[in-house]
């Protein structure tokens, strides 16, 4: 069945060879970006399926704008992507707040508001779907991702209760965490606190040194992890939960041993905090 996708951050990246691989297979897809310059050369090879529309998340109004366009040219929605985001790299006391907030606004906030926004039309066709692009650094924290992680852990939750408020609808959550991939997030997409306190020398700096010797050589294929959420997306019954990647499968599988071991240790103390007797 040809479905009809709105994308967020659609200029580069997974965004980007998502919205590439929408089109090639013949689906109807609403590109969004800040400027609609990069994608002028999708709609061109693809006049009758895409269309493109500035969609800045933090901009009031930016995403009803694109759902009505879905719902104007293709008559309707099935599948929003909340795609836009990038990341931060800093210890907890070396960001400032000019630094992290604007990452929480996109990451967090402008992702709650394109999704609201997008949620009356999704409910009006059944199987749609939301995809919510978290990452491996939303399944565990890390030293020097500290708000890049609250960000996404914030995705997880959000989407998580999201997941529950649909599934009476027939509308499906799907949360993508992926690992490292060849794209210019560790470039463009990623930024550093300006300070640096030398108190997390022991710490910190390998986040900036992974930055600076893996941009441009991360071993993951986009095109590869693109293949597995359109197969997500497509199935009947997708998952809520989508490691992408052996990276993100081995932060997921170390997080629920470090978990397990952790509830198993102090199970008997932490459980008997009842009151007595029962009323």
């Amino acid at each position: 069945m040809v479905k009809t996708w709105l994308i967020t951050g659609c200029s580069s990246g997974l965004g980007r060879e998502l919205a590439e691989a929408v089109a090639a297979r013949g689906d109807r897809l609403v590109a969004t970006a800040r400027s609609t310059d990069s994608l002028q050369s999708l709609c061109e090879r693809y006049p009758e399926t895409v269309r493109s529309v500035a969609l800045d998340v933090t901009r009031a109004g930016d995403a009803a704008k694109a759902v009505a366009l879905a719902e104007g040219a293709f008559g309707g929605l099935d599948v929003l992507v909340n795609n836009a985001g990038f990341g931060f790299i800093g210890a907890i006391e070396e960001g400032q707040p000019d630094e992290y907030r604007p990452m929480f606004e996109v990451n967090v906030f402008g992702l709650i508001e394109t999704t609201r926004a997008a949620l009356p039309a999704l409910r009006k066709r059944a199987g749609a779907r939301i995809v919510n692009l978290s990452s491996g650094a939303g399944i565990a924290g890390s030293a020097g991702f500290g708000f890049y992680n609250a960000s996404k852990f914030a995705v997880e939750g959000l989407s998580e209760a999201l997941a529950e408020e649909l599934r009476p609808l027939g509308v499906s959550v799907i949360i993508v965490e992926p690992g490292p991939f060849r794209t210019a997030f560790l470039g463009r997409s990623m930024i550093a606190a300006g300070r640096e306190i030398a108190a997390y020398a022991e710490t910190v700096p390998a986040r900036r040194h992974y930055r600076e010797t893996n941009n441009g050589r991360q071993a993951g294929d986009p095109a590869k992890a693109v293949a597995v959420m359109l197969q997500a997306v497509d199935a009947e019954h997708p998952p809520l939960h989508l490691p992408i990647g052996p990276r993100a499968h081995a932060i997921a599988e170390q997080k629920l041993d470090c978990f397990r071991a952790d509830i198993a240790a102090w199970r008997d103390i932490s459980i008997a905090t009842d009151f007595d007797t029962h009323n």
